[in-house]
Formats: structure tokens, C-alpha cells, sequence
């Protein structure tokens, strides 16, 4: 029976994806830090994944402050 388990697949391939990112921003890589979330390397991957997520989301435009509400000071007791 030749069935191949796919998590074992994903594993290999998160970990080539880290390794990448470890390499390309120059941070210490360690097998031992993939999925490990009390890891600095870990969670700087991750907040790297999530902020790729949320460009892609926004088709690249760059994040736009909305305007601030400007309020009236004549109304305030003294």
C-alpha cells in the first residue's frame, strides 16, 4: 500500500520555508525552533508570515491612517 502521510510533507516543506527565512534575514536557524513558540526565531517567522498575509490581503497598497476626527473644544466647561 503506498499511501504517503501529507503532515510529514508539510513538515519538510515549513521547514525548508524557515530555513529560508533564517538564512535571508540572517538569524540563527535551529530545527529545534520549528512550531516552538516560546522560540524569538519562531515567533519573528511568524509575525514575518502574518505580515506577508496581510500584504497580500491588501493587494500591496500601503496601510492608510484614517483621518482623526476633529472635535470641538467650545463645549467644554471650564
Amino acid at each position: 500500500m503506498a499511501y504517503n502521510f501529507p503532515p510529514v510533507n508539510k513538515v519538510f516543506d515549513d521547514l525548508d520555508k524557515f530555513r529560508d527565512y533564517c538564512r535571508f534575514e540572517g538569524k540563527p536557524f535551529d530545527e529545534k525552533a520549528l512550531y516552538n513558540k516560546d522560540n524569538w526565531v519562531w515567533q519573528a517567522y511568524q509575525k514575518y508570515q502574518n505580515y506577508l498575509r496581510a500584504k497580500s490581503r491588501n493587494d500591496g497598497k500601503d496601510f492608510v491612517q484614517r483621518p482623526r476626527k476633529q472635535y470641538n473644544d467650545n463645549n467644554r466647561r471650564n
